[in-house]
């Protein structure tokens, strides 16, 4: 059984962390150190490894592996971590979730293998199948049809949280509201957590009864992202608002560059020095860099 206690730091603005690398395509470890404590420092809620902008599919195992011990030994318990996966084979995935649960992190988050296009059948194995690997233990899904192809019906993700305990929440990159808003209304009663996945949506998918967001500007403005959630809960519904409007102008700004340049384009313009992403992926220049700089200046 899942610890239910444990269940109740999953909430608010969870980073789906950055990986910075050397210029062999290495992690750097002294970087991703500083990320750690930047993020958190900025009131970050959670860290998820090697989501879709930690280039986790950039990225071997043993190296992955490595990333995440890094992460967890500087995280020391401060907010819980959330090793994510994405691969294409179910056989994969499972090696990868269990890797993660073995070095310590709190929960494992799935993305819905991409590039292939499966049927409701063979979803519910892959999802049930990773879910039983780490039995005992949180597991969220992962919606992004914009990466994948297709999106995950809410008809399926109730089945599985039906037939599963351990399957626990859900971050929809959908950017569709009503597919937001059915999750929560009809899984939240059952404990399940709905997280946004568009930074432009935190406000919406908080005002529909999310339990916060999954946002990639939290790896360079943690303290605007954070604030969002922060005023929401308070009650400060107009501040909330005035925060997200205050943010969409940078986040909107990345679907300018190649995907997903821009995440470490910002953090470095915020004086990170997270390095490049990695190759073939090129940081962003010219007017494009120079816009950017012009939306990010007097934001911590």
């Amino acid at each position: 059984m899942v610890d239910k206690k444990a269940l109740e730091r999953f909430h608010g603005i969870i980073v789906p962390i950055l990986t910075p690398v050397d210029e062999n395509d290495c992690i750097d470890e002294a970087a991703l150190r500083r990320q750690v404590d930047f993020v958190i420092e900025g009131g970050v809620n959670g860290i998820l490894a090697f989501g879709s902008n930690g280039e986790f599919y950039m990225v071997t195992e043993d190296e992955m592996e490595r990333g995440l011990k890094i992460i967890i030994d500087q995280t020391a318990g401060r907010v819980p971590v959330f090793m994510g996966l994405g691969p294409i084979s179910t056989k994969t995935a499972v090696r990868i979730a269990k890797m993660g649960i073995a070095n310590g992190a709190d929960a494992v988050s799935v993305l819905c293998p991409p590039f292939i296009k499966p049927l409701d059948d063979e979803l519910y194995y892959h999802f049930s199948t990773i879910a039983k690997a780490v039995d005992g233990h949180p597991m969220l899904m992962y919606n992004n049809p914009g990466r994948t192809g297709y999106t995950i019906s809410c008809d399926l993700v109730e089945r599985l949280v039906n037939d599963f305990d351990n399957i626990v929440g859900i971050k929809d990159s959908s950017g569709d509201m009503t597919q937001t808003e059915e999750f929560i209304r009809r899984l939240s009663p059952k404990g399940f957590r709905v997280f946004g996945g568009k930074d432009t949506l935190i406000y919406s998918a908080m005002a529909h009864g999310g339990a916060g967001a999954v946002a990639t500007t939290s790896n360079f403005v943690p303290k605007l992202v954070q604030s969002i959630y922060d005023k929401y809960v308070a009650g400060d519904i107009k501040g909330s608002l005035e925060a997200q409007y205050n943010l969409n102008p940078i986040r909107l700004m990345m679907d300018k560059t190649s995907w997903p340049v821009a995440t470490k384009d910002y953090a470095n313009l915020q004086g990170n020095n997270i390095g490049d992403p990695y190759k073939p992926n090129l940081p962003t220049k010219g007017e494009k860099l120079e816009i950017m700089k012009k939306l990010i200046k007097g934001w911590e």
